[in-house]
């Protein structure tokens, strides 16, 4: 019998949730689930199988036990029909009162859709083909307080599909489908990597110094220490610190932030991958990520083509290569290696009327930021199929090291895929004392206004007057390659619960 603690328990729950007419009716069901034998929040029910294995499961065996969310209902006298749901899958059962008896009125007065039950039975194929299971027994699990979206339309609003995943979940096999993908695509590159000798380590989110990339950090402050600290905007000095010690080739799926501007492909927290690996240099990197690339497209879509709002990209044959300075001399007629200061490169795109939309400083910005934006500004857009940019300006790369015959440019490449740059890459600069200059520049750079810099990490330059082998460093957007792959038309659709404004009411 319900105690005198209990009721009062529900009456505040109800006065507190400010309720509507239908969570009113829900509430008032929680008091006869108790007087019915069930608990409304059951701790635990015993499955024999999951709703996916279940519903593979041949006519005629008998005792299977599965639990999910009640997705549908229909009744039909003294015969109901039902899905239950997960991530996985969904299954059909029946209830019938010949079979249950009193329990079919309280299945039928107790459950509404969106309440988790678990039933027992067997597996029958109904005359429309369609796999179920004939329920002997039910238990109650979980009363569901809001009712879900209407089935027809679902959440139509997308923010409201952001912000409440958890619906856009349950209504919309889309959605569903495409995070099961985003976690086969992690898996696939792990096994990859695994399989090519690379060992998966893990390396600080908190950090005394913003390195690793050319980007505006999230500052925060650590109580204990009484320091300043840093969210990560990359995992790079780290994964080569690893190297100095000694692995071959490391990786990380690294959880980065940065505290820039958030549009259809950039978001201020995100899923990097980077591996390094020792004695590579970036032709032997950009030959690896081809065949990684390939690898997945393989194993994800079973072709290497695919098509990503209406636009077929081809993964297929040898991608081209095209150097930096090559790529923005056809696209707007600049030669950048003709223009050594930042105030000749200003002056020639005052000539040309070339302006940015962005919300970089330009006036303070240094070349190799104004570089960055003429490329993203003329050249990016334009790439659909897979390409790789090499030979990038020093300006950009202050991790990378100079090229042999050119120390003007860096032995770096990317690959762009629709406008997105997917993977960026270098052959590591491992000369301590060409990083430390380049730090000084950076930090020069910085004293003039250029946030877009790096500062000057003394404990990484120790790291490396101990000595580092050749390296060859890469790092990818996984939420970019989830979005290609799945047909997302931007990053926030491809991350289970995205940043978003405060509701109002929060």
């Amino acid at each position: 019998m319900e105690s005198k603690k209990e009721c009062a328990t529900d009456n505040d729950a109800s006065a507190e949730l400010g309720v509507n007419e239908q969570m009113r009716v829900r509430i008032d069901k929680i008091p006869q689930i108790r007087e019915a034998g069930f608990h409304p929040y059951a701790e635990r029910f015993e499955r024999s199988h999951t709703i996916a294995e279940a519903s593979t499961l041949p006519d005629g065996t008998d005792g299977i036990r599965v639990a999910g969310r009640v997705v549908s209902l229909r009744y039909f006298g003294k015969l109901a029909f039902g899905h239950l749901y997960d991530i996985g899958a969904k299954l059909q059962f029946s209830i019938q009162k010949n079979v249950l008896g009193d329990a079919f009125d309280k299945f039928k007065n107790l459950v509404d859709i969106g309440d988790f039950v678990g039933v027992e039975g067997d597996m029958v194929t109904t005359k429309t083909g369609e796999k179920t299971v004939s329920v002997k027994a039910f238990t109650f699990l979980s009363k569901t307080l809001r009712p879900l979206p209407e089935k027809h339309h679902g959440l139509t609003d997308p923010e409201l599909r952001l912000r409440r995943r958890y619906l856009d979940l349950i209504m919309s096999r889309e959605s569903r489908e495409r995070f099961v993908c985003r976690t086969k695509i992690i898996s696939t590159i792990r096994n990859f990597l695994d399989d090519n000798g690379f060992t998966e380590i893990d390396t600080p989110v908190l950090t005394n110094k913003a390195t690793g990339a050319l980007a505006r950090p999230f500052a925060t402050h650590n109580n204990a220490l009484d320091i300043d600290v840093y969210l990560r905007i990359a995992p790079e000095t780290y994964l080569k610190r690893a190297i100095a010690g000694g692995f071959d080739r490391v990786y990380e799926f690294a959880r980065s932030f940065r505290n820039e501007g958030v549009d259809a492909s950039h978001l201020p927290d995100f899923t990097l991958l980077e591996y390094y690996a020792a004695y590579w240099n970036y032709v032997d990197n950009m030959a690896f990520t081809e065949k990684l690339m390939k690898h997945i497209l393989t194993e994800i879509k079973g072709s290497l083509k695919l098509t990503y709002e209406n636009t077929e990209i081809d993964f297929g044959g040898d991608w081209p290569r095209i150097s930096f300075r090559d790529l923005i001399l056809r696209d707007c007629g600049i030669d950048i290696d003709k223009l050594a200061t930042k105030e000749e490169l200003q002056k020639e795109l005052d000539n040309r009327g070339i302006k940015f939309e962005t919300d970089v400083n330009v006036a303070k910005a240094g070349r190799g930021t104004l570089i960055d934006l003429l490329y993203k500004k003329v050249s990016r857009p334009a790439l659909i199929n897979p390409i790789f940019i090499t030979h990038h300006p020093l300006d950009l790369s202050p991790l990378a090291r100079s090229n042999d015959n050119n120390p003007q440019v860096v032995d770096r490449f990317q690959l762009v895929v629709n406008g997105w740059e997917v993977v960026n890459a270098y052959s590591e600069l491992v000369d301590p004392l060409d990083q430390a200059a380049r730090f000084r520049q950076q930090a020069a750079a910085r004293a003039q206004g250029d946030t877009e810099t790096m500062d000057i990490d003394n404990d990484f330059l120790l790291c490396m007057e101990y000595g580092m082998p050749p390296i060859s460093g890469w790092g990818m957007g996984v939420d970019r390659i989830v979005a290609l792959l799945t047909n997302a038309t931007t990053l926030r659709d491809a991350v289970l619960f995205p940043l978003l404004r405060p509701e109002n009411n929060q």
